[in-house]
């Protein structure tokens, strides 16, 4: 466990990155300077390729998200020299959006690609590892996993399922959703259908919404044909591609997944049958694609956001009026602290995100905030 814990941290998988690299290269060189000579007999033979197979939640093409797992899969590729080959399955093919936990649970794949909040049902612990409503932006929560503790807890969650999992791509705050009406009272809730995952699905059902989870290749005619009245999915990102502005003109800011993770999970079993420098380059490469999307992320929703007036006029952006807010606040620390009372996991990992929320927000206000409320006029 301490030996994963270390590679996890991000310095040490930069800098292994390097090294890599430069390994890579000084063994091109030294293979060139032996060519006529009589090698060892151990590097003439041909190491045999591992081949691992990856599930993902998303369809074929999908972008950003898709894009991380195949800059991970190149990338180990690449660093291993072919030792180890990591071949993507999506949704289209495996046609289980939501059965990746299981499928590398039972080491039907090796791997996955997907959301830790999908495992409520499951585990409602796994949620803390993707964002939680009113919780921390991403910076906090990457610090958190990497230095805070956010790895370790995330580790004893899912030993139990036989898999390690490691953060996969952040989107940054996500967006409140699209809405076919207007949204002014708590009344206005009442009996609306709508998609929205994890904790902030429970926190809307308590105010009368009927909640659902649809795949994501599933969304779009949903919404059109009336059988969800709203959805939240990511942001500008991604949203504006999806066409949700076509049949639902309310955009409304977001207080549900302020740091939402994506997850890269392994099967227990197959990582640790892997001889140890293989085991390094893949958390590299991982970690390597996670903190790339999270850039890839923010930099395509700063794009579209940008266009969006020009481009959809007829979008209407919203916040949640204050009644709403304080509303789904309140429940949300009522729900937090049932579920912490029944189980002991859960309350572990509640005490240790809210301890460094409490910690490091005081810096995010002083610096971020402070700065950004100053200087946007």
């Amino acid at each position: 466990m301490k030996q994963l814990t270390h590679m996890m941290k991000p310095l040490t998988g930069l800098v292994l990155f390097g090294s890599l690299l430069a390994l890579a290269a000084c063994g091109g060189e030294q293979q060139q300077q032996q060519q006529g000579a009589a090698a060892p007999a151990e590097t003439q033979a041909q190491k045999e390729t591992i081949v691992w197979k990856l599930a993902q939640t998303w369809g074929t093409g999908f972008p950003i998200f898709g894009d991380a797992v195949i800059k991970m899969a190149d990338m180990v590729k690449e660093m291993s020299g072919g030792e180890l080959e990591i071949r993507i399955d999506s949704a289209n093919k495996h046609k289980a959006a939501f059965g990746i936990l299981d499928m590398v649970k039972a080491g039907q794949y090796e791997m996955g690609h997907s959301a830790s909040y999908y495992w409520k049902g499951k585990d409602p612990s796994t949620m803390f590892f993707s964002t939680m409503p009113f919780g921390m932006i991403a910076p906090e929560q990457y610090a958190w996993f990497y230095y805070g503790g956010g790895m370790d807890l995330m580790k004893k969650v899912y030993d139990k399922h036989g898999v390690y999992s490691f953060p996969g791509g952040n989107t940054s705050n996500q967006m409140g959703g699209w809405f076919r009406k207007e949204i002014n009272t708590l009344d206005d809730l009442q009996g609306l259908k709508m998609r929205i995952p994890g904790f902030a699905g429970e926190v809307l059902s308590k105010l009368g919404v009927v909640v659902t989870n649809i795949a994501p290749g599933e969304l779009y005619t949903a919404l059109d044909r009336g059988t969800i009245d709203a959805l939240e999915w990511v942001g500008p990102s991604l949203d504006l591609n999806m066409g949700f502005q076509k049949v639902a003109p309310y955009y409304y800011t977001g207080w549900h997944e302020p740091a939402t993770e994506l997850q890269f999970m392994v099967n227990k079993e197959a990582f640790d049958s892997l001889p140890a420098h293989l085991q390094a380059i893949l958390v590299t490469a991982m970690q390597y694609a996670a903190y790339d999307m999270y850039a890839h992320s923010y930099h395509e929703s700063a794009v579209n956001w940008a266009s969006i007036e020009k481009e959809y006029p007829d979008v209407s952006i919203h916040t949640f009026p204050p009644e709403i807010i304080t509303e789904m606040k309140r429940i949300n620390d009522e729900l937090l602290e049932e579920s912490a009372a029944n189980d002991p996991l859960f309350k572990e990992v509640l005490d240790s995100q809210r301890a460094y929320i409490k910690m490091a927000r005081k810096w995010t206000e002083i610096s971020d905030y402070a700065y950004l409320k100053d200087n946007l006029e």
